[in-house]
């Protein structure tokens, strides 16, 4: 498997598994989610995945673009504390009224950049 691939899988991982809902996050019901494996982490306060799946049932408003790329800046911010990558950059794009993707970049020691574009981001939140 590439270095690209390999990256690709954990940023795929980091964005769409979903993290435990922090104690302020408004939740519908008392499901919170979350791995449970965030619940013995090697690293204290260590978690896995993106609080993405909070905005699912929000409108897809300028407020909501700039929390979406919150959310994935803070799920993949373990990348640039592990020393994989010196940069992460993440845009949202809103595309109608009932879709948005997220383009991540990400560079490299080298410097080399990788741009991942995930496509109807909003469908894979809202699990349609």
């Amino acid at each position: 498997m590439s270095r690209e691939d390999l990256l690709r899988r954990a940023v795929t991982i980091s964005l769409f598994t979903w993290r435990r809902a922090g104690p302020d996050d408004a939740v519908d019901d008392s499901d919170r989610k979350g791995w449970w494996g965030d619940c013995l982490p090697s690293v204290v306060g260590d978690q896995i995945g993106s609080r993405l799946w909070l905005l699912a049932r929000r409108t897809l408003v300028a407020q909501t673009l700039q929390d979406a790329q919150a959310y994935a800046e803070e799920a993949l911010a373990w990348l640039l504390d592990d020393g994989i990558v010196t940069a992460v950059g993440v845009t949202p794009e809103r595309r109608g009224t009932d879709r948005m993707n997220l383009r991540v970049t990400l560079t490299e020691q080298s410097g080399d950049t990788l741009e991942l574009d995930f496509e109807n981001t909003w469908g894979l939140i809202n699990a349609v």
